[in-house]
């Protein structure tokens, strides 16, 4: 029988092992914590979804299915995710675990969780017919899942190249010459950007700017996201 996103997702309501396949994906069982499933086809876009993946990022004027799934995921890790679907759209992974910053049913709520995406086929096509996409529920997440700040009009477009020269290890003295500032003018943003992020030192800012998602994820040289810049 060929799989459907309406056999992959409706119903599912806790979650199995990945491995044991999709049959098994939302065995009920007592002892194990409920997650979040939505289907998604080969271009991404959210085919159908169960109550707990509901719970978690729907709301009453909001339809997910027809979404892109990328649109519940902070712009900082869009880009990486995309690069692990993309490698199993081309056959090279059969599924993938990672964690990713999820924007909830409020935009301006976000958390850091663990996500599962399983690729399955339909009948005897090798092609990819559907993913899989497995999250803990709004109310089985795990103890460590971490709140992201939320996304706010944080940085001037002059924090914002600060910003990126200081993760990209660039020093004072040429961060200067390449933003047509004084060493002095510099060192001011560096101090003001050190009290918003509330951190003590240059090291501490770079850490605590990607933990926030102002920094993108898998970018090189280092890009704040856009959201963030007033």
């Amino acid at each position: 029988m060929t799989l459907t996103p309406h056999h992959l997702v409706m119903d599912r309501r806790h979650g199995a092992d990945p491995a044991d396949g999709p049959a098994k994906a939302g065995a009920v069982d007592g002892g194990q914590l409920p997650t979040s499933v939505a289907c998604l086809d080969p271009s991404l876009t959210i085919q159908q979804v169960n109550q707990e993946f509901d719970r978690r990022f729907g709301g009453p004027a909001t339809d997910l299915c027809g979404r892109p799934f990328c649109d519940l995921v902070h712009p900082s890790v869009q880009q990486p995710l995309m690069q692990q679907f993309s490698r199993m759209l081309e056959g090279k992974r059969h599924r993938f675990a990672t964690e990713v910053i999820t924007a909830g049913g409020d935009e301006d709520t976000a958390r850091t969780l663990p996500l599962t995406a399983m690729a399955v086929r339909g009948g005897h096509l090798p092609d990819v017919a559907a993913i899989l996409v497995m999250m803990p529920a709004a109310d089985g997440e795990p103890d460590g899942a971490g709140s992201v700040v939320p996304r706010k009009k944080l940085l001037s477009e002059v924090d914002a190249r600060i910003l990126e020269g200081i993760a990209a290890g660039v020093s004072t003295v040429p961060l200067a010459a390449r933003l047509y500032l004084s060493r002095q003018g510099v060192e001011y943003h560096v101090s003001g950007l050190l009290r918003k992020l509330k951190v003590p030192n240059r090291a501490a800012l770079v850490s605590r700017a990607y933990s926030m998602g102002v920094l993108k994820v898998g970018t090189w040289p280092p890009k704040v996201v856009e959201d963030y810049v007033k």
